[in-house]
């Protein structure tokens, strides 16, 4: 992995952080996972069986959080920003959707 490569994965580890943290002080964090089949929706974010905030936590971070932990290939675009200002009405959740942009943004550019 290159130098550049490093620097995006430190970088994409300091927002996946940042994330947790504003979902914990928006009280959006859970502390019971939902269950296997929940998690193994078809569904682009899950949305038949998961709320926003808990496909976020379990699996965007936690996917993320491996391919971070392991130096693993990052996908080529990411485009969660839409949904999350769908999901998350202005001005409650500012933090989380100046987050998620910054997310899209750090893993989509070249």
């Amino acid at each position: 992995m290159d130098a550049i490569s490093g620097n995006k994965h430190e970088a994409l580890h300091t927002l996946l952080a940042q994330l947790q943290t504003h979902l914990k002080t928006e009280q959006l964090w859970a502390s019971v996972p939902p269950s296997p089949e929940a998690l193994n929706s078809p569904e682009p974010f899950c949305v038949d069986t998961l709320s926003f905030e808990q496909w976020l936590q379990f699996v965007m971070l936690v996917r993320f959080n491996h391919i971070v932990a392991t130096n693993g290939v990052l996908p080529i675009q990411c485009d969660i920003t839409p949904m999350a200002q769908n999901a998350f009405k202005l001005p409650n959740h500012l933090n989380i959707l100046a987050t998620i942009l910054a997310i899209d943004e750090l893993i989509s550019a070249p």
